[in-house]
């Protein structure tokens, strides 16, 4: 007589979950720890630059002379130069490769955040941020394919965990 159908459905996750290595044995040393960081940091600084802007505002308006209406678009330029360019930043990344156009997207970006921070009116700061965004477009979506693509296995599973 056969099993019901039941049982080697419910016995074939647990055999899985045996075979496979579990992430505390596994560990980020060398090459594979430093590329995660990387990877991690640039990315935190990329999210944490469409925000953090806000808390900055009041001192750029005093100090480049904007006007309350044109305040926003120190923000606003960002954000739609950012959004409206991931699509574009994730296809580049598959057509050119995916490390390529994240190290191309975050030199673009450091180079328009030395522009911004040295920036002596209020259109070179909004052109300063349109091309932050550019930059954090090209490469926020290879982040994930980069930690995809160079980790394997157990290490991809522990990545993919700490980030």
């Amino acid at each position: 007589m056969s099993n019901p159908p039941e049982r080697f459905a419910a016995e074939a996750p647990a055999a899985a979950a045996e075979a496979a290595p579990k992430t505390a044995d596994v560990k980020l040393t060398g090459v594979a720890a430093i590329t995660l960081a990387v990877i991690a940091s640039c990315e935190l600084v990329l999210m944490l630059d469409a925000t953090i802007m806000n808390v900055a505002l009041p001192e750029i308006r005093g100090g480049l002379g904007f006007t309350p209406a044109g305040l926003s678009w120190v923000t606003n330029a960002f954000l739609l130069a950012y959004a409206g360019l991931m699509l574009l930043g994730g296809r580049a990344g598959d057509i050119l490769g995916h490390r390529r156009v994240f190290l191309t997207g975050m030199v673009l970006f450091t180079a328009a955040s030395l522009l911004g921070g040295l920036a002596p009116s209020p259109e070179v700061l909004i052109i300063a941020r349109a091309a932050q965004g550019l930059g954090a477009a090209l490469a926020a979506p290879s982040t994930l394919a980069l930690l995809t693509t160079n980790f394997q296995g157990g290490l991809q599973a522990k990545a993919l965990e700490r980030v």
